[in-house]
Formats: C-alpha cells, structure tokens, sequence
C-alpha cells in the first residue's frame, strides 16, 4: 500500500495508471528517422539476443565486429521477456544488466518491446513499476539539481498520473529498508537507462568511494549523482536496473556493479527474410528482394543491422519502381547514394534543389568533422564547432527527416540534439566531404594536413584523386581499430563514374577517374600483399568490391572449383584472397583441413594468422567460436602452448565438441610434460568445461602428470562423455606417457567413484609392472566401475 496521497492505494492501481499510457507511447514503431509509423506488433522482427560474456571494451569498427565474427544463428538466445532470468536456469537474483550492441542494432526497439509487453500485462507481472529513461534526454539535464521523482515527471509524461509524493513515499520505504533483494521488495521498481553510449553526464561508475553512501531521494540532487548512485547500487539497491549501451562505451560501468550481460546480435539470416517479407507484403517482391541480397556479401553481412534493413528496404522499393527489369544496387556505395538521392527526390519538391543541395553539403561537413572526434549525437556548440549555423541545421533536420534529426521530448526547453540516423549514414556523407573537396578544389581536407603535405599531394606526379585516396589507405590501415575502415570503402566507391554519375547534384564528373581507380586498385593489391591482419585484409578486399575489382577472388575462386588450387605456386595476395573467401564464406565449414593448403611455413602463416597457441585460445573462449573439434597431434607446443591452450578451454564460451564421437581434444605428441597436467587438471575440473574426450599419448607426462590428470576426472563437474547418452564413450589415451606403477593407484581410484563414467582407457607402452596392475584391478573390481568401450576392447600393458 502506498499511503500518501490519502486514501492510500496499491502500488498495482498506479500500474494500472501507467500502463495504457506506455502503450500509446510504444505502440507505434518508428523505423530510422521516418516520421511514418507502423504498429508494433505487426512490423517488430525478433532479435538474436545472446546472454553471457564480460563487460569489456570493443575497439574494432562496428561493421568489423559482424564481418568478421558469423551471425548468431548457432548461439544460443534469449527473449527480450527473459532479460532478467539468469543464463544457468538458477533462481539467482539480478539487479543489473548490460546489455550491449552496435549503432543501429536494434537496441532501444528491443526496449520498446519489453515495456509494451509488460504494459500489455503478457510478460514480467512481478514488475510493478517500470520508469525508461534514455540518456538522450538525461543528458539535456546535466549541471540541474532535481529530486529522483521531478526528474520522472519530467522526462517520462506518461507517470504524471502517479503524485509526486506517492513517488517519494515509495523511493524513502525502499532507501531505508535494509532489503536489497528485489523478489523480497516491497515495492518492484525497474529502471531503464538506454543508450550509455551517448550520455554527456559526469559519471563515475568506477569503485571509487567519492559518492555520498546516505542521502534524502526526495531532496534536490543533481542528475549525475541520482544516476551514479543508482548504478552503483547505493540508491534503491533492491530496485533493477537495465542499462543499453555500444561496446565500446560497455566499460564506464565497473563489472562489480553488473550481474549479467547480454548482447543483441541483430538479424539472424531467418530474421533477415522475416523482416523483408513483414516489409513487403508483396511476396514476388519480398523474395526478388531477398535474393538480391544475397548475391552481394556486403549487402547481406550489413543485413545484421536492423538499420541496414530499413535503408535497403527503401531503396530497393524505389529503385525497383524507376528500373523495372534494371539492376539493383549491388555495393554498399551505391547503395547509400541511391538512398541520399531518395531523400534528395523526397524534398526538392519543397524546398527546391539548389536549397537541398545546400543542406546536403552542410550535412557532410558536420558528418566529417564529427566523425574524427567520434561523436554520434551533436549539440548547437558541435555544430559551431563545425562551423554549421544553428538554424540552418534545424532546417536540415526538418527537411531530411531520414537522415538527419533534431531531437528534444523536453517542451520548453532550448538545448536541442542532433544525429545520423545511423553511423554508416555519417561515414558516407563525410567521405561525400572529403570526394567533393578534392573533385571541387582540388584539395585533401583530410585529418587537418599541413601545407608541406598538402603542397607534396599538389605537385606529385599522381593526380590529386589517386594521391588522396593512398592517403586514406594508409590511414586506415594505421588505425589500431579500424575506425576508418567503411569510411575508406565510401570514398573508393565514390571514386566510381557510376556512383558521381547517381550524384550529379554534388559531385563533378572527372574524366580521369577510370586511370585513377586502377592506381587505386594496383596500391589495394600492393598492400594485400604484404603481412596484414585479417581484418585489415578483408577491409581492403571490400574495398576492391566498391571499385568493381574482383580479380583476385575470381582467381582462387576458379581454382577452388577445378580443384587445381595448387598452394605452392599462391602468390601472397592470393593467399590472402582465399582467407577472404573462406572466412566471408555463406556457410561455416565442417572441416578445414590446413593439411591441404599448407605446403610450406610460409604459407601457413599467410592463411592462418591463429596459428599460435595465443590466438588459439582467443578464438576458443570466444563467443562467436562455433570450433567444435581440434586436432593438435604432433606440433611442438610445449607446456607454454599448452598451458595458452587450456585457458581457452576453460572459458565458459569454448563449445569445442565432435559431433558423432564426443567431445575429443587431440594432444597427442605434442611434447608436453607433467607441468601441463596441472592447467589440464583445472581444465577437466572447471563446470564450464565441455571437454568429453582427452589424448594425451606419447608425452612425457609421468607419474605426477598422471596423478594430476586423475584429480581432474575425479572432480564432480568433470563431464567426459560423449554427446550421445545412449552410446556414451569417455577416452582416456594416456599410450607411451611414461607412467609407472605409482600412478596406477590414482586411476584406481577414479575407476572405484561411483561418479565415474571413464569407458575405455588406453595405456599400452608404459611401464606400470605386475604392481601397478594389481592396483588398477582393484578398481576394476569396483561396483562403481564402468570401463567399457563399443566394441568390447580393452587394452594395457
């Protein structure tokens, strides 16, 4: 009951307050920066959402992280209802969660429909209140002192129905409590903070203890301390709080002050067709649709990006509409200047071309500028910055509604925000800055060049285009993060005659460009060439795709086919084609084998960058990893690479697995000693672990190795057994280890654990004698005993 204001009430009545007004807010889904709504119910398409991982920092460019790591097809996902639901089935209590996700990944829709659901009373009843914050708005109240219950009001109209002092009543009842147990509260309160990533807040997330433990919530504080506390659990601890942010804005937040993680992955490739035939009621037109797309991997990988969706969508609307029977836009180029000239066609009508051309270039220098200081949302002092007046801006926002946005839900209040409707939007339209500067005026407006540089560029003996374009080049490859990388792909791409020639309006025609895209072309190649990462690679393969240069991968392609793909004759391009084909191929591969590609050293490092122990245990605890068998057999890892190694197979997210003999992990003489059998012991005994089968034969691993490797399988969450119960075999090949009789006691015993489920042990050429064979049978004697193989083989010597 909530006593004030009189008669006292049940907090549900207030529920039942603001639910319906939530309803009106969310019912509606607003796709991009349309102004066009469609019901939620009827156009909202499922996200993959994965559960698990750290609170960590992803630095690598955002179209990177997709391009590089599979769909989330095979992962397992959670419902947007479960958020709150711990991962291991356990009734454990969460009172934060993280959820992370790249710009437009569909990250705040996926909070829209949580809220709806639960204001539709279908899902999450043990809620009483839910309060969505975004920081966008929050953000606009920096430097403001204001109670907790003001500030609601204030930033969510629809709880004017609930008394302020109702409100306080309920945060004081909670804020003295000693309870910090949400399923034990009193009152069940859910706080929504979307968009981290965004927020201009003073927050300090960190450990430190420079916040004030005690103080009144009905008193005025300022916002960053309200918002501080309330993180940090000091404020309302029993209260849930769920917070939405990009990955590289994930760390502000100390993982102490974090229960659990998740992720929105986006469309799955099922997801991608669902949202295309919702969008398209026309099912010829849905599936010519969704053919197209898959016939251009660029397309298809930024498909993942429910943004990305709602632009091809209205493209290829209207491109199908002009070109019947045409071609569809097959790069990512092209498609982003058919969707600018949309918008350009959409408002000329108005406003008139010379004004929209006008907008347009303002656009793209305030996309540029912006874009080296990495700013996605902008104020009126970024703008100024920029050298972008105010007002022209908001004229811009109020003309290109699906690109650019003035945003503020606050009436009365002067601070206006501004954004892209995505990242990739900014990207293009600065490399249109940058393209525009140097067909224009010849000049490289770059990452503020000096003269001496800009004079260099002037009188090189290269035309100022190919001058400018090795610039970017060599930029982008510097960059650590790969921060320039679809950035760098616009600028080729606009490079094109076809692409100037959809763009009249702003860009000039340049007669040298075919002659110019080829020096491009040729220094992409020099570069492939050389020892790259395999992200920076495959940039620079998606970057000869926008300038219609696919020579390379034709190459491998045609020796795939005929099978003539001979790997001593592969040039180190070539080499770097074929990483790029199998790792942007359509389907995971069921079995890679180096064996057939590697003739040399050489090679293999060229194919194989996680060659290393190192990296081999990157890609195991990796959440994207779909590894499900590793055979290791006869490489000089030693007890180092081993013990890299093990750390991967611990991580909670290796899946490493065979799918018709078990779970097998193949170390056979791969010169490891009895200093491995430690980190293989913790391995064996980790619950995340799902190794099923362990070979460590011909290593030197001795008697204290096997008494290691026993203390591991006897650990109750040791689980070596294969995937199928009802032929269930667990390999222990411990052959030519260098064991003796000593060791025979340890393995008695782990035959004599009623927990045990070893079904065939191997351990011919060691030398145990007739004493260490009486002490195994000891525990072959065993009731507990399960040693068995299939076909009834059973072998030691």
């Amino acid at each position: 009951m909530v006593p004030v204001p009189r008669p006292a009430r049940h907090i549900s009545k207030y529920q039942e307050k603001i639910q319906p007004n939530l309803i009106d807010r969310y019912m509606q889904l607003q796709e991009g920066l349309t102004e066009v709504k469609q019901p939620l119910d009827e156009m909202y398409t499922h996200l993959s959402v994965t559960t698990g991982g750290d609170v960590h920092i992803n630095t690598q460019h955002e179209v990177g992280q997709i391009e590089t790591v599979k769909p989330a097809d095979t992962e397992t996902t959670i419902k947007p209802c479960d958020m709150f639901k711990h991962p291991s089935g356990k009734n454990r209590p969460i009172r934060t969660v993280l959820t992370k996700g790249i710009a437009g990944i569909g990250k705040t829709f996926l909070v829209h429909k949580f809220v709806f659901d639960w204001c539709k009373r279908e899902t999450n009843q043990d809620v009483h209140l839910i309060f969505p914050f975004t920081f966008r708005e929050l953000n606009s109240w920096k430097g403001v002192n204001v109670c907790l219950a003001e500030l609601i009001h204030e930033c969510i109209w629809e709880t004017k129905d609930i008394k302020k002092e109702a409100l306080n009543h309920i945060f004081t009842a909670l804020q003295s409590s000693g309870n910090t147990n949400f399923d034990k509260s009193e009152f069940k309160l859910l706080f929504v903070l979307d968009g981290l990533d965004e927020s201009r807040l003073d927050l300090d997330c960190s450990t430190n203890e420079n916040q004030a433990v005690k103080f009144d919530v009905t008193a005025p504080t300022s916002v960053d301390v309200l918002l501080t506390n309330l993180i940090k659990k000091k404020l309302l601890p029993t209260a849930r709080l769920w917070i939405t942010t990009r990955p590289a804005a994930a760390n502000q937040i100390h993982s102490d002050f974090v229960d659990i993680t998740t992720e929105v992955r986006g469309f799955s490739d099922q997801q991608k067709e669902e949202y295309f035939k919702n969008r398209f009621r026309n099912e010829e037109q849905a599936g010519r649709i969704i053919s197209h797309i898959k016939t251009s991997r660029s397309l298809h990988i930024m498909c993942h990006i429910p943004v990305f969706c709602w632009i091809t969508a209205t493209v290829l609307e209207e491109v199908m509409k002009t070109r019947e029977g045409g071609e569809l836009p097959k790069t990512l180029t092209e498609m982003y200047a058919e969707f600018l000239v949309f918008q350009i066609h959409q408002t000329k009508k108005k406003y008139g071309r010379k004004k929209c051309i006008e907008y347009i270039k303002s656009l793209a220098k305030l996309a540029y500028h912006q874009l080296e200081k990495g700013n996605l949302i902008f104020y009126e002092k970024d703008l100024e910055e920029s050298g972008i007046d105010v007002s022209g801006a908001s004229v811009c926002s109020g003309v290109f509604t699906e690109i650019f946005k003035e945003e503020s839900r606050r009436k009365n209040y002067k601070k206006k925000m501004f954004s892209f409707v995505h990242l990739s939007v900014q990207e293009f339209l600065a490399a249109l800055h940058v393209e525009r500067a140097v067909i224009n005026r010849n000049k490289n407006v770059m990452f503020g060049q000096s003269w001496v540089e800009q004079g260099r560029m002037i009188f090189s003996k290269k035309t100022m285009m190919s001058n400018v374009h090795r610039f970017a080049i060599d930029k982008a490859l510097q960059s650590p993060n790969g921060h320039l990388d679809l950035f760098l792909r616009f600028l080729l791409g606009l490079s094109l005659e076809t692409n100037q020639d959809l763009l009249k309006d702003l860009l000039a025609h340049t007669e040298s460009s075919s002659q110019t895209n080829q020096d491009t072309v040729n220094y992409i190649k020099k570069n492939i060439s050389e020892t790259l990462s395999p992200e920076k690679s495959i940039n620079l393969f998606h970057c000869l795709n926008e300038l219609n240069d696919r020579s390379l991968v034709v190459e491998i392609q045609r020796a795939l086919r005929s099978g003539g793909l001979s790997t001593d004759e592969l040039s180190p391009a070539q080499w770097s084609a074929l990483v790029f084909i199998l790792l942007s191929s359509e389907n995971n591969l069921d079995v890679f084998d180096l064996k057939k590609y590697s003739a040399s050293e050489e090679a293999l490092l060229r194919l194989l960058p996680v060659r290393s122990c190192k990296a081999l245990s990157s890609v195991l605890s990796s959440e994207s990893s779909s590894l499900r068998v590793l055979d290791l057999s006869n490489n000089d890892l030693t007890d180092t690479g081993g013990k890299l190694l093990s750390a991967g197979l611990e991580s909670p997210h290796c899946r490493l697995e065979t799918l018709r003999s078990g779970k097998i992990n193949l170390l056979s003489g791969c010169n490891l000693s009895e200093r491995s059998c430690e980190v293989l012991s913790s391995v064996l005994s980790s619950e995340s672990s799902s190794l099923r089968g362990l070979d460590l034969s011909n290593n030197d691993l001795k008697d204290s190795g096997g008494k290691l490797i026993s203390t591991g399988v006897k650990s109750p969450h040791c689980i070596l057994e294969t995937l199928s119960c009802c032929q269930s075999t667990m390999f222990l090949r411990l052959s030519g280890c260098n064991l003796s009789e000593r060791s025979c006691e340890d393995l008695s015993s782990v035959l004599s654990l009623e927990s045990s489920i070893l079904r065939e042990l191997e351990l011919s050429n060691n030398d145990l004698k007739d004493s260490g064979v009486k002490l195994l049978s000891v525990g072959l004697k065993s009731e507990h005993c399960k040693l068995e193989t299939l076909r009834s083989r059973f072998s030691f010597c």
